[in-house]
Parts: C-alpha cells; structure tokens; sequence
C-alpha cells in the first residue's frame, strides 16, 4: 500500500504534461496559426487548357477551316456570335441564346451547359472547376488567332 501515494503522485505529475501554456501575447485562439499553408493557386495557362481541351475533342476541331464534328468547329469561338459558325446545324436554343461568346458567356455555359442552356445538344456535364475552364478559355483564345 505504500506504492499507492507514489503512484498517485506520478500519474497527476503525468497529468500536467503534453499542453504548455500559450505565451502571454499569443492570440486566445491557435487553430488558424497551427493550421497549415494552403498551397499557392497555380495561375491556369493556355497549356493547362490545351489538356483540357481533350475532353472536348470528341465532337469539336479546333483547326483554322476545319471541318465540324458532332459539335461546331471552335476556331475563333473567343468574340463570336453564339450559334454563327458556318454550316454547322445548332438546336433551336442555342439559335434563340444571341450574344458573344466572350469569357463571362463561356466560362457560365461550360460549367454546365445543359443548365446554363435547356434545350442544347451539349450532352456534356460542364467543367466545374474555375480555374481549369478559366485554363480552356485561355487555349481557345490562343488557337483563335
């Protein structure tokens, strides 16, 4: 019985370690200290766009006078007018949509076109990241030159 105070004293000594007290003028909560860095966003590049272009071309061309697939050819789709690309057959909502396929057009249309467009034939479910349809409308703009 005489290891029993012992015993005790130790494991309340125990008790105390592991969580020191914050310094005097460290802020009441730590958590946004101690969390980590979130990583540097990487700025998107036409090239990163070309990789994603990839997923596109299974019904777009891009070429200077290439020919439409299931989808129009996207040469020089970057400021012109929705539904103008010559001989290609658009659904009648995308002839009704009007406007300018300038980025703010392109970047809400390829998040998800069939609800940015009821009644397209885009049967793609869109880009939902940010930064890579902001990487795939850079490559548009450069192959439109």
């Amino acid at each position: 019985m005489r290891c029993a105070p012992v015993l005790l004293a130790g494991a309340l000594m125990l008790a105390g370690c592991g969580k020191a007290e914050p310094p005097a003028d460290a802020p009441a909560d730590n958590s946004a200290a101690s969390a980590p860095e979130p990583a540097p966003a990487i700025e998107p590049t036409a090239a990163m766009g070309e990789q994603i272009f990839k997923r596109c071309m299974a019904c777009h061309t891009i070429d200077k006078g290439g020919s439409n697939g299931i989808g129009p050819n996207l040469h020089g789709v970057v400021g012109r007018a929705v539904a103008s690309h010559e001989g290609f057959s658009y659904s009648g909502a995308m002839k009704a949509k009007g406007g300018v396929w300038d980025d703010a057009a392109l970047d809400h249309f390829l998040t998800a076109p069939m609800k940015a467009l009821p009644g397209t034939r885009m049967a793609f479910a869109g880009i939902a990241d940010a930064a890579d349809r902001k990487a795939l409308i850079l490559y548009l703009k450069a192959q439109s030159k």
